[in-house]
């Protein structure tokens, strides 16, 4: 199967910064020995770099800070072949992420948003033959203006967990989430197409909520979950919109996701989309 997607991608743009430590420390503590990165990041900007690197025909729209971490996002988003036409240069600093990961890739992450703030879809436009991918690290008036005017294929990543409008539940053609994320949001229950991940479980598909797909996860020797599930986003958005049937769509992007929580940064590298297909068969 050769795939042909066009995906644009709206949505954050972060610079991570992150602490590995052998544990994560509990609330008022202090743990030490920990090594320290700066990598490109962000929800959106990991999507598209993992839409790319599968194959896609892949734009971004968001925007970074007049300052060097914006110009290294933007250099990060290019390398992997994403079209940057549409990254606006914002008045406020490029968004930065905090990380934490412990020695079994689990993390805890704060976001200061920064120039995310200032996303905007004036000039924009959308085809009717291009799916478009969006996520809550910008606002959800941007999300609204999304359900207006998205002509084709509309996914939502519903993270961070926060009540959706109507409009948008309605309107979405998929909605992901992880588990703990579908408990927040009852809302989702009545969406059309919600995909719901389960870590080492799997994910399932399920419609106005009733379970149509589930597929197993794959085995991975996780290093850090930071980016698997914005590749898990992507490669499913391309599967489905590439017309995969729903349980080999699931157990493709399983095996993104997989590949994904194997490498410590949150844009690592991948084969094209078809070379995850033969672990289907």
């Amino acid at each position: 199967m050769t795939i042909d997607c066009s995906l644009t991608v709206v949505g954050s743009i972060n610079a991570d910064i992150t602490a590995t430590t052998s544990r994560l420390p509990a609330a008022g503590e202090t743990v030490g020995g920990g090594r320290l990165s700066r990598s490109p990041g962000g929800k959106g900007a990991n999507q598209a770099a993992a839409a790319a690197r599968l194959g896609a025909r892949t734009r971004m729209i968001g925007a970074v800070g007049p300052d060097s971490d914006g110009r290294a996002m933007l250099e990060a988003l290019r390398a992997a072949g994403v079209d940057t036409d549409d990254i606006a240069e914002a008045t406020a600093e490029t968004g930065t992420a905090l990380i934490m990961v412990d020695a079994h890739g689990e993390n805890q992450i704060a976001v200061c948003e920064g120039a995310n703030a200032e996303v905007s879809l004036d000039g924009i436009e959308f085809r009717a033959d291009e799916a478009v991918l969006t996520q809550l690290e910008i606002s959800l008036d941007l999300i609204v203006e999304l359900a207006n005017h998205v002509p084709g294929f509309l996914a939502v990543n519903a993270a961070p967990a926060l009540q959706l409008p109507a409009e948008v539940v309605d309107r979405a053609d998929l909605i992901i989430v992880n588990e703990c994320e579908y408990s927040q949001l009852p809302q989702l229950q009545t969406a059309k197409l919600v995909a719901v991940t389960y870590g080492a479980e799997g994910s399932a598909l399920l419609q106005r909520g009733e379970q149509i797909a589930f597929a197993e996860a794959v085995p991975a020797n996780p290093v850090s979950t930071v980016g698997a599930g914005d590749a898990y986003c992507a490669a499913l958005t391309i599967g489905l919109t590439s017309g995969l049937e729903p349980e080999r769509a699931l157990r493709a992007a399983n095996a993104v996701g997989a590949a994904a929580v194997e490498v410590a940064t949150a844009q690592p590298e991948f084969d094209r989309f078809e070379m995850y297909l033969p672990t289907l068969d």
